[in-house]
């Protein structure tokens, strides 16, 4: 895998401030590309797009005029990867309608919303790159999580219909589905499960490294070298694939 092998190309990553973001906006820069790094917190964005040579975008994903009208500040863009995502658990009978139509408008209907603004772009260039961060929830169920494994689900069938739509384009979709990755989001999980459990946080965080069959918590980097393979050249017969990176806890 060529390092300037996506030299002139232009990425737009959401949620791209921090954690699993932030990795991938390194890794996209590394190889070359110009990074659009794009979320809320424009105090993040902004360490990050400094640190990549890149440009922050101040962009909330649940705002829908905001999707629609990217394009407008953007420009073309040749890799768009959606990334943004929330994670939040309670039983199936406790999930408020609030819970439920946020989990789906950030971590799926974001997703919809930007490929609608930007693949087409894509399809009339003859080349382009989709990623969506999903999760290996989006393949097995989980108890207590079912607005978030029904929204990771979504996103991987609309990665598979989007990819059958577009095939003979030169554009790629493809689904990243990491198990638990050691960011702040699985370090707020430990806090929830500790408070709810009575366990110690060592305990908690140990309960979620078993969860692998490795033992371990997957790193951000690990997620981002497969965002940046799925985007290479020589990656064009990767086509409406779901990756995991999980250490084998889902095994397809």
């Amino acid at each position: 895998m060529s390092d300037m092998s996506l030299a002139g190309r232009k990425a737009l990553v959401t949620g791209g401030g921090r954690g699993i973001g932030r990795a991938i906006s390194q890794s996209l820069a590394e190889a070359g590309a110009h990074v659009i790094v794009a979320g809320r917190t424009a105090k993040e964005l902004e360490e990050t797009a400094a640190l990549v040579g890149g440009t922050p975008l101040v962009l909330d994903v649940k705002d829908r005029t905001a999707l629609a009208a990217v394009r407008e500040r953007t420009g073309s863009v040749h890799i768009l990867v959606n990334n943004a995502g929330i994670a939040e658990s309670a039983p199936f009978d406790r999930t408020s309608d609030a819970l439920w139509d946020d989990m789906m408008a950030v971590n799926v209907s974001s997703a919809f919303f930007l490929c609608r603004a930007l693949v087409p772009d894509m399809v009339k260039a003859g080349w382009g790159r989709v990623v969506n961060l999903a999760s290996n929830a989006g393949l097995s169920g989980y108890a207590y999580t079912t607005a978030y494994c029904a929204s990771k689900h979504a996103m991987v069938g609309l990665t598979r219909a989007l990819a059958a739509e577009i095939a003979k384009s030169g554009v790629t979709v493809n689904a990243v589905c990491p198990g638990w990755v050691d960011t702040q989001m699985t370090t707020d999980a430990v806090l929830r499960i500790a408070k709810k459990t009575g366990r110690s946080e060592a305990d908690a965080r140990k309960q979620l490294e078993n969860m692998s069959p490795q033992g371990r918590l997957v790193s951000p980097l690990e997620v981002a070298h497969a965002v940046r393979m799925l985007c290479d050249d020589a990656a064009l017969a990767i086509h409406g694939q779901t990756i995991v990176v999980d250490g084998g806890q889902v095994m397809k």
